[in-house]
Order: structure tokens, then C-alpha cells, then sequence
């Protein structure tokens, strides 16, 4: 099996790096690997722009997985997957803010990492949202809302920024580019961070939560992102590109 992306593994422990290794190369996955953070930052100096995706380890001794990540996001937007022990939904949220991409919750069966893999790849790779992250330079213009693509930001009449978590701007985003279509939780989640929802899983109802209290003047009466019947959301805002 031929696979022309390159995926890095971090973790400390060297039998989980051999393993996903060896299994990622099974899958014609060409794989590097790494025992901390600083190994790391070194192997992407070298090798940066050929580096397709991390596949980050939360809890490692001394400097842990948070804090390269956002070192890396600041760096590059090379996708980040984290491999985390963690199993409360406010840590994983934290992971997903910081600019992670999407989790695996050890201990995780390798078909689900390769599965998740090959969403987020597919994802960054997919030419039309490279080409609508290149229009998006521009400011887009949401009602009353003035929205800083690049610097990730939303402006009102007042042109005071207001900085939007990743994970905000992320389901923003995913708005912007289908105005007025509703979505299901599941397929918020897909686009935001490329995975599936259980029946349990409210994390993008508290991202609505949380962005609706930055751009709804009454969030409790949202009239930018409505909620429908049956776990849906749709941006009623008219969408202009400046």
C-alpha cells in the first residue's frame, strides 16, 4: 500500500511510538518518531514542510503535550491528533482550543487512530476548503459582525477585536461557508475536528454556547445561530465578503 503522507508520533513511552509506528507503516504511512516535545521541535526545524501530521501524546513528563501543541499551532498548522488517557469532556475541549485537530482516547484500538487519520488529512487536503481558507483572508462580513479571518477575530461597529478561541472559530467557520444549511451535531463535528458523535456528547452545543455570547446580542434569543428541532444549528445571518 503506497502513502505519500508523513506522520510523526510523540509519546515518551517507546513501546506505544514502536507500535503506531509499525502499524502506520503497514499502511504505507511513512512515520518518524519522537520522545518528547523538544525532539520534536527539532525534527520539524529538519523536516517542517514535509510533515503531513502529529499524532501528540497529552501526558508526558515535564514539558506535556498542551504545551507543545500550542507551541507547534504557533509555528505551523501542520493537523495535530492527541493521544490522551484523559476522560473528562472540559480536557479534551481545552486540547481542541489549544488547535488540536481531533483525539484519541487511550487505550484505542489502531483502526480508529488510522481512521481518524485519514479524516483529518482528507480534511486539510480537500481543495475546496483550501481554496475557501484562501478567500477567507478577506474579512467576511456577518450582520453586524466584521470577522478577521486571519487573525481570527470578530469586530462590531465599535472596530474593537474580539478574539475567538480556535475552537470557535472553527464552527464560525464551518457556518460561514454553508449559510442558512442546518446541521446536525454529528456534522458539526465531523467539519470542526473530523470525528463522530455518541449520544452522550454535547461538546458542540458548548461551543455554540460559548459563541453565541460573543456575536448574539441576546444569547439567550439567539438571531444569528439558530437552533432547530432535533439538534440542528444554522447561520441566519446574511454573508458578505468584503
Amino acid at each position: 500500500m503506497q502513502n505519500s503522507s508523513h506522520v510523526v508520533v510523540v509519546d515518551d513511552h517507546s513501546d506505544i511510538r514502536d507500535l503506531v509506528r509499525q502499524y502506520l507503516e503497514q499502511q504505507g504511512y511513512k512515520v518518524s518518531v519522537a520522545e518528547s516535545g523538544a525532539a520534536l521541535r527539532r525534527l520539524l526545524e529538519r523536516e517542517r514542510h514535509v510533515v503531513d501530521l502529529i499524532i501528540l501524546d497529552v501526558m508526558m513528563p515535564g514539558e506535556d503535550g498542551l504545551s507543545v501543541c500550542r507551541q507547534v499551532r504557533a509555528a505551523t498548522d501542520i493537523p495535530i491528533i492527541f493521544l490522551t488517557a484523559l476522560v473528562e469532556d472540559t480536557d479534551r475541549i481545552i486540547g481542541l482550543e489549544l488547535g488540536a485537530d481531533d483525539y484519541v482516547v487511550k487505550p484505542f484500538n489502531p483502526r480508529e487512530l488510522l481512521a481518524r487519520i485519514r479524516a483529518v488529512l482528507r480534511r486539510a487536503s480537500n481543495p475546496l476548503t483550501q481554496q475557501r481558507m484562501t478567500q477567507q483572508q478577506r474579512a467576511v462580513r456577518i450582520g453586524q459582525w466584521r470577522v478577521n479571518m486571519g487573525r481570527q477575530e470578530i469586530s462590531g461597529s465599535d472596530g474593537v477585536g474580539i478574539p475567538l478561541s480556535t475552537a470557535e472559530f472553527r464552527l464560525l467557520k464551518v457556518f460561514i461557508e454553508r449559510p442558512g444549511l442546518i446541521l446536525s451535531r454529528e456534522q458539526l463535528l465531523d467539519l470542526t475536528v473530523g470525528r463522530t458523535a455518541d449520544i452522550f456528547d454535547r461538546s458542540i452545543d458548548n461551543q455554540v454556547s460559548r459563541l453565541r455570547k460573543k456575536i448574539e446580542e441576546n444569547p439567550k434569543n439567539p438571531s444569528i445561530i439558530k437552533t432547530h428541532w432535533g439538534g440542528g444549528y444554522s447561520l441566519a445571518a446574511e454573508v458578505a465578503f468584503e
